[in-house]
């Protein structure tokens, strides 16, 4: 009598038992038996293919090195100077305190103090005008504030009651002469600098050593402010402070380059 060809043979190698009620497998469309059905027993090829995507697909990220912060980014944002990965928030020496942050150096006190001779040494006369000219900016900054509130980019997250708004005259060159902006109290000079820069596509080579620095200068003064000065300092500074609604210039200048010598051609 002839055999009859009913059921199939488990196609798991070392198994092949022939089953009269097979399982045809949801995923590769493989046939098993009743011990082998699962997905798992039979070492499913579509389930590992879908693992190895899943892996593929995880991306990798960056934690922050400062205390306490469990802030992540997908690149890595790393201080130049003590080498350690922090996020967007960090990123800058002051903001992470950072180890290698560097105290002004006997030359650079020099360079400060031959500075402060020179700016001495034309009190007399410059004393007079620089209130008559502060007080001049303090009134224009109050009437121009109403209409900075109305046109200047900034991060729109920031709460009023820490908005600082400025018209920021632009380096000479640039397509624009000056935009209106606004920034956070709380922030350092070094960020005010980097986020005006993103806000106005300025090219930005302030973490390279060798590069012109893009630095924030005082209107009236034309004096560069340090990066790791905070800018609420400077608003409640009482001689030549900045004032919110008030202008400022925006310069590439040399390290050894402490202010701007020709403040007046910005404002022409």
């Amino acid at each position: 009598m002839a055999e009859l060809d009913i059921g199939k043979h488990c196609q798991v190698e070392h198994c092949r038992q022939r089953d009269f009620l097979p399982f045809v497998c949801d995923d590769c469309s493989g046939i098993f038996c009743l011990e082998h059905r699962s997905k798992e027993s039979h070492d499913c090829s579509e389930v590992n293919i879908i693992n190895e995507r899943q892996k593929t697909d995880n991306h990798t990220s960056y934690p922050c090195s400062f205390k306490d912060c469990t802030g992540k980014e997908l690149v890595p944002v790393i201080c130049p100077f003590c080498e350690k990965n922090f996020c967007l928030r960090h990123r800058h020496q002051s903001d992470h305190e950072c180890e290698k942050l560097e105290i002004a150096k006997p030359r650079m006190a020099a360079t400060q103090k031959l500075i402060k001779d020179i700016i001495d040494s034309k009190a007399d006369v410059t004393m007079s005008k620089r209130r008559k000219g502060a007080k001049t900016s303090e009134t224009a900054a109050k009437v121009a504030l109403m209409k900075l509130k109305m046109h200047a980019d900034g991060d729109k997250s920031l709460p009023q009651t820490e908005r600082i708004y400025f018209q920021v005259f632009l380096p000479k060159g640039s397509k624009e002469k000056s935009k209106p902006m606004f920034f956070c109290n709380k922030w350092s000079i070094g960020k005010v600098v980097d986020f005006a820069a993103s806000l106005a596509s300025l090219r930005n080579d302030n973490n390279k050593s060798t590069a012109k620095k893009l630095k924030l200068c005082h209107i009236t003064s034309g004096e560069a402010l340090p990066l790791d000065n905070i800018l609420e300092a400077w608003i409640a500074k009482e001689d030549c402070p900045l004032y919110n609604g008030g202008n400022i210039i925006l310069e590439y200048l040399n390290d050894e380059e402490q202010f701007l010598t020709n403040v007046d051609s910005y404002l022409e």
